[in-house]
């Protein structure tokens, strides 16, 4: 319990998330999603005041995120799981001015952003991709959100392109291609 957090008051409650999906995929279940946050768009939704509010979330899911990896590894789990830490997009570098009921902040910014995958066949300690010097611009192997969907789905053996959900345009418009260089 120490290894995910449960011993300390601001990482028990996603420490306990961590160890209920470790418990789940020991059993067999074949997927399991975790949230960090409350609210309809979670703590993590911050347009200001991003470095006081990152540096309270982080530490609640800091130690029981790797407790999970450490876990999932010497379990001989890791291999077999895909573990998939992220979000749809970023936040701008800078400020922009609020307009109407729109106050002053950063905004939603899809151009440079960044997950991480761990395990299923992802490669260990490797960074793909950067941003231009202040983070605005995806640079060096610039990638859609819909590339790490088809990346995951590949690693679970699904083809992304043969993928149909009745109504959603976003799959038709632009499906992804799996992101083979981070895969093992």
């Amino acid at each position: 319990q120490s290894l995910y957090g449960l011993d300390q008051e601001h990482s028990r409650e996603f420490g306990t998330q961590c160890l209920v999906a470790r418990r789940l995929v020991e059993q067999g279940v074949r997927f399991v999603q975790l949230y960090h946050g409350t609210g309809s768009a979670g703590t993590w939704d911050s347009h200001s005041d991003i470095k006081r509010k990152y540096d309270i979330e982080a530490p609640k899911v800091d130690k029981p995120i790797a407790g999970l990896l450490k876990d999932l590894k010497r379990r001989g789990l890791l291999d077999s799981t895909i573990v998939v830490f992220g979000t749809e997009f970023g936040r701008t570098p800078g400020a922009q001015p609020g307009g109407g009921s729109t106050p002053p902040g950063r905004d939603h910014h899809p151009q440079g952003f960044c997950c991480w995958l761990a395990g299923g066949g992802i490669q260990g300690g490797l960074t793909h991709g950067s941003t231009d010097e202040i983070g605005f611009y995806a640079v060096e192997k610039p990638h859609y959100v819909t590339d790490i969907h088809a990346t995951v789905l590949h690693q679970l053996g699904l083809d992304s392109r043969r993928l149909e959900v009745p109504g959603r345009k976003r799959i038709d418009l632009h499906r992804g291609r799996p992101i083979h260089e981070i895969m093992v």
